[in-house]
């Protein structure tokens, strides 16, 4: 339970819509399923130094992992940490299987436009993606790998990427506490492996509350050595 006094706002992305926020160095960002099946894609920027971004390959390479969850930090391309993620009930978040796209979406469900479907049309990862970035002047360039929270996908002994339906159940969460000063961006459009035969992406509840910073025997910072020397950097940024 969140201290109700250290809530700074709360909000809900609707299914299949696009969010960002400036997450403060400071704050932590709660992430909630509300119902059973939410897919959270998300992008991680410095938002003072927007070239300084999210770096999976060197985020799971360094803490020996190819899922995330509770002590896991994720890294920027400058070897900083961006955010921590200091609690998860869910247990496993997806950082391989990208972004859903328009070809993806079409392929699988047909084609909803606007003009047809208005609220219920048919959105994409990418496309959601793009229209934020653009707010911050950014664009295709700016698209690195993203984290799909609330969703497991593991890799088999041939090397193909396996979708694990019905991961994560209503009222799961998992909290993201800013390192740095951290554009978010983030999407609730549909999985790019989604196993469903209906276009049906879920809604997010999004809490931010102030939080301490990490003490010196913070879980995510002691979780390996790596960690350690990515906290020294990071804070070594503010000096």
């Amino acid at each position: 339970m969140i201290d109700l006094t250290l809530i700074r706002f709360e909000e809900i992305v609707p299914a299949g819509a696009n969010w960002s926020h400036v997450l403060k160095r400071g704050t932590t960002l709660r992430i909630t399923n509300i119902e059973s099946g939410a897919n959270v894609s998300a992008l991680f920027y410095n938002f003072e130094l927007p070239s300084e971004r999210l770096n999976l390959p060197d985020t799971l390479k360094c803490q020996h992992t190819a899922k995330l969850t509770t002590g896991h930090c994720l890294y920027s391309d400058m070897g900083r940490i961006l955010v921590s993620i200091t609690a998860d009930t869910c247990g496993w978040h997806d950082p391989l299987a990208g972004v859903s796209n328009v070809s993806i979406v079409r392929d699988k469900y047909g084609e909803a436009n606007y003009q047809t479907a208005r609220n219920g049309w048919y959105r994409n990862g990418r496309d959601n993606f793009l229209t934020e970035l653009g707010k911050y002047d950014m664009g295709e360039r700016d698209l690195t790998m993203n984290v799909n929270f609330f969703q497991k996908v593991s890799v088999d002994e041939l090397g193909k990427m396996v979708y694990h339906a019905g991961h994560s159940g209503a009222g799961e969460y998992v909290d993201l506490r800013s390192e740095m000063n951290t554009l978010v961006v983030l999407n609730t459009a549909i999985h790019p492996l989604d196993s469903t035969s209906i276009y049906s992406p879920k809604p997010v509840h999004l809490t931010i509350f102030s939080s301490p910073p990490p003490a010196a025997d913070d879980f995510c910072r002691t979780l390996c050595p790596e960690n350690e020397r990515g906290f020294i950097l990071t804070e070594r940024y503010f000096l």
